[in-house]
């Protein structure tokens, strides 16, 4: 296997549009990396040009020492799965998943006995004798897993590859998939994953490290709890996160601590944040994710007054929708915390935590509350 390197790749289409503005990644050997961002973002087209299904513009990719810019797909040591499978539908399991092998003209031997390997670690033995058209979508995603893995390829590229399958099995895949990742690393056959998705869940459960991108440019490169608890930039804070992070414009001052004014209402927040914020004052965005907020009275010192909109009850919590101004907050509330005497309409407080406040830079949304600031690129 072999680390995987991007250096200032860029993809531009007929009509000037470009795609893809010049972006640095580095994937460790054996590392998972997962791609995530909306609609549009262009992780796609990344991992298309990893693959060779599309041509670079301009930069560099490299599989451990190999340049592989002008290879064609098949020379880059590369295996795909895509979101639709792709089985030859007139083929069985069994071949569909030696195919690859034959066509390198592997001796019948070591086909066997691959097959027999691949089809073992996944559970899909009763599987080999049939077709496609009799697979349920968990069980294809399974033989289109086994048909890569079966190459033994350096770099292994999934395109959002759970997106078809109902909850329930994108969560046992998704597991399925890890435990593959981590049982192939403790043998010593680490395998090295790019791995693409809308669903930041996928995301935060699967990937060593994340690779957040935003209109073809990458906006933070970094493990799921850095992500979640140091997001570089608003963008980065408002897409990580379920519910994702309150975000509104305020302003800040000092007065001895640092203090936000919102909606015509001060509160000072942790002077643990005034170092980090180098006495800076002016327009920001303030903010704090739902679950480090507290419910508190109105009129309470330092919260936040509003007007409770929508109650959710989740099962394991509540989420309360408050109205602060014109800004839209949302507080999530353990059950065993939140007083049923709450009603929309009601009048209430939310007090933030103060050492969990975000703020962030107006014009260019990077993060001013952190000690130091990321990198977007790794």
């Amino acid at each position: 296997m072999a680390d995987l390197q991007l250096t200032s790749v860029e993809k531009i289409y007929g009509g000037g549009f470009k795609a893809v503005h010049g972006i640095d990644l580095h994937v460790e050997d054996g590392e998972f990396m997962v791609l995530v961002g909306p609609s549009g973002c262009a992780k796609s087209t990344t991992l298309r040009m990893i693959a060779g299904l599309e041509t670079i513009t301009d930069g560099e990719i490299r599989i451990g020492d190999t340049v592989i810019n002008d290879l064609v797909p098949g020379k880059r040591g590369i295996a795909m799965v895509f979101q639709n499978y792709a089985l030859y539908p007139h083929m069985k399991v069994r071949r569909n998943l030696s195919f690859g092998l034959k066509l390198k003209r592997e001796p019948q031997a070591k086909i066997d006995r691959s097959t027999a390997e691949v089809s073992g670690i996944l559970q899909i033995e009763e599987l080999l004798d049939r077709l496609p058209k009799q697979l349920s979508g968990g069980q294809a995603q399974r033989v289109a897993l086994g048909r890569a893995l079966i190459k033994s390829p350096e770099v292994f590229l999934f395109d959002e590859p759970l997106s078809n399958l109902d909850a329930k099995l994108r969560a046992s895949m998704r597991i399925r998939i890890t435990d593959l990742h981590k049982r192939l690393r403790d043998e010593g056959r680490p395998a090295t994953v790019i791995y693409v998705t809308h669903d930041q869940v996928e995301a935060m459960t699967m990937g060593d490290r994340i690779c957040v991108m935003k209109d073809g440019h990458i906006m933070q490169v970094a493990d799921p709890v850095t992500l979640y608890e140091r997001p570089a930039n608003a963008f980065v804070a408002g897409f990580i996160g379920m519910p994702e992070m309150n975000l509104a414009p305020a302003v800040l001052s000092f007065n001895g601590a640092p203090q936000i004014t919102m909606a015509g209402q001060t509160i000072t927040i942790s002077d643990g944040l005034a170092e980090r914020l180098q006495m800076r004052e002016g327009p920001v965005t303030f903010g704090v994710r739902p679950q480090n907020v507290d419910i508190v009275p109105a009129g309470t010192a330092d919260a936040l007054n509003g007007v409770v909109q929508n109650i959710e009850f989740m099962g394991h919590e509540v989420n309360l929708h408050i109205d602060i101004g014109d800004a839209r907050f949302i507080a999530v509330i353990t059950n065993d915390k939140f007083d049923a005497s709450i009603t929309r309409g009601a009048e209430v407080a939310m007090r933030p935590h103060g050492a969990r406040v975000h703020l962030f830079d107006q014009e260019s949304g990077v993060n001013i509350s952190l000690a130091d600031q990321h990198k977007p690129t790794s």
